[in-house]
This record gives C-alpha cells, structure tokens and sequence, in this order.
C-alpha cells in the first residue's frame, strides 16, 4: 500500500520576509506620545514653565520646559519611578518629540529643586507637643509649578463654554512608596497622600498640595480650597 506524506503546517513558509536594510531605523510603541506633546504646546505650557520655573543654574542640557514636557511623556508612557527613563532614551519615540530625554540622574537632580530642606525644617519647629504631622510651605519653583496649572485650567477653560458655576472637590489619596523617606500611611504601609483640589464642572484639578503619608486628610485643607478658589478664571461667579 502506498503512502503519501502529508504537509503540515508548520512546514508552509511565513507570509512576510524580513528587510534587513531597516535594522537601523528607530521602532516604537509609543506613538500617539507625539499628539499629547502637541496638546501641551497648543496650551502654551512650555512659555508657561519658561515664565514661572526658574531652576536651572546652567544654560547646557535640557531647559525647565522641556523637563516638564519629559516628565508628562514618562508619565503617559507608564513610567513609575526615575530609572524608567533609561528605556525612553533608547525607544524611537525620542525622533518624534525634537529633543533628548534625561537621564535618571540628570532627573532626580531637577526634581530636587522642588524640595527645601529648610522649609521642611521650619514646619516641624512649628510642631505643637501633641502634632507628629506637619505640611511645609512651597518653595518658589513649586509655587511656580502652580502658576502653570492655573495658566492651564484658565486655557481650558477660555477655550469652552462660559463656566459660572465652581464647585471644588478636595480629596487627599495615598499613594504608596517604597522611599526610604516615606512615612506610614492610616492604611498600613508607607508612601504619601497629596491632597488634591477638582473643579467638578470641568472636571480639571485647580490646586495641589503634596503631602508626607502620615498628614490626615482634615488637616489644613482649607488653605488648598482657598487656593482652588483663586485660581478659578474670572467667569466664575457661583
């Protein structure tokens, strides 16, 4: 009896080749990076940082716009902690954007202009023999990181519809951390618990208040509703 062996499959060709010729060109899954960044610059954001953040000590590298502008794209592309921004370096994303992503180090070195060892000082000697938590007062380039969100939330709010209304939202979440520097949390663990205020009509936050992981969220809160308040666009009435 005769036999024919039957073709499997796994035998048949794939249906692509692969062109060596573009090994070199940049790949990336990060694609629709580019329609964010020009979502920001639409909003005028870097003049916004350019006229309210003043950090840098040297004119080489990159400037304070374009730190914040890195910062939104690792954020949007899921990054979570500094060293993520070793793979962004390297993904052709950083063809699209017009400019060099910085390193961990050159990072860290930038976020730490936001921090103010002796403001932080100053707020625990304000401590009352029963306080453990305390909120320090904002440095001049994180009062200035304010003032680029109320150019954003007054943008946004020109281009829609008249607001009359404004309803604003406090609400503190803990966000957890692994930080040395990171103190326990009510709900066990440790990390920190920014308050944060929403305008509910539009659905945008209007101020911000970083807080340590031990700050309740009933303590100090009316001096961020405040804030929210005064950063409303004029329209604003109710």
């Amino acid at each position: 009896m005769s036999f024919t062996e039957r073709s499997s499959p796994w035998q048949q060709p794939l249906g692509f080749d692969y062109d060596e010729g573009h090994g070199e060109q940049g790949l990336t899954a990060l694609a629709g990076i580019p329609v964010l960044l020009q979502a920001f610059r639409s909003l005028d954001l870097p003049r916004s940082v350019a006229r309210h953040v003043s950090v840098k000590q040297r004119q080489r590298g990159l400037d304070e716009a374009s730190y914040v502008e890195s910062f939104v794209i690792m954020n949007a592309a899921g990054g979570e902690c500094l060293d993520d921004f070793g793979p962004l370096r390297q993904d052709g994303v950083r063809e699209l954007i017009g400019h060099d992503l910085p390193s961990p180090e050159a990072a860290r070195k930038f976020l730490y202009q936001f921090h103010d060892e002796r403001l932080i000082g100053e707020a625990q000697q304000r401590l009352l023999p029963d306080q453990v938590s305390y909120i320090p007062e904002e440095n001049p380039a994180l009062a200035g990181l304010g003032r680029v969100n109320t150019d954003l939330v007054r943008e946004l709010a020109r281009r829609g519809e008249p607001q009359k209304m404004g309803t604003i939202d406090l609400d503190s979440t803990v966000i957890e951390s692994w930080k040395q520097q990171a103190l326990p949390t009510y709900q066990g663990g440790r990390g920190y618990q920014p308050m944060l205020a929403l305008w509910a009509e539009m659905n945008l936050i209007v101020a911000d208040e970083f807080r340590d992981g031990n700050v309740p969220a009933l303590q100090e809160p009316l001096r961020v509703e405040r804030r929210a308040f005064r950063r409303l666009p004029e329209t604003v009435t109710d």
